[in-house]
């Protein structure tokens, strides 16, 4: 499964993402995008987002 590229994340979607402290295990957290911070097209691990309640993680997939 590839990870979802900048032009494909918008402020106000809802995504899946792994928090830095769940990069070992892979959970994934649930949120809405409040700011896209990785300013590149894309990255291999995933576009860094904060989420609107505050949590930042690399998305790994969209969900709306």
């Amino acid at each position: 499964m590839a990870v979802p590229t900048r032009s494909q994340i918008s402020i106000g979607c809802e995504v899946n993402i792994v928090l830095k402290q769940d990069q070992r295990t892979g959970q994934l957290t649930q949120g809405v995008v409040s700011r896209i911070l990785t300013k590149s097209p894309n990255h291999p691990h995933g576009i860094k987002v904060q989420l609107d309640d505050g949590q930042v993680g690399r998305v790994k997939e969209i969900l709306s």
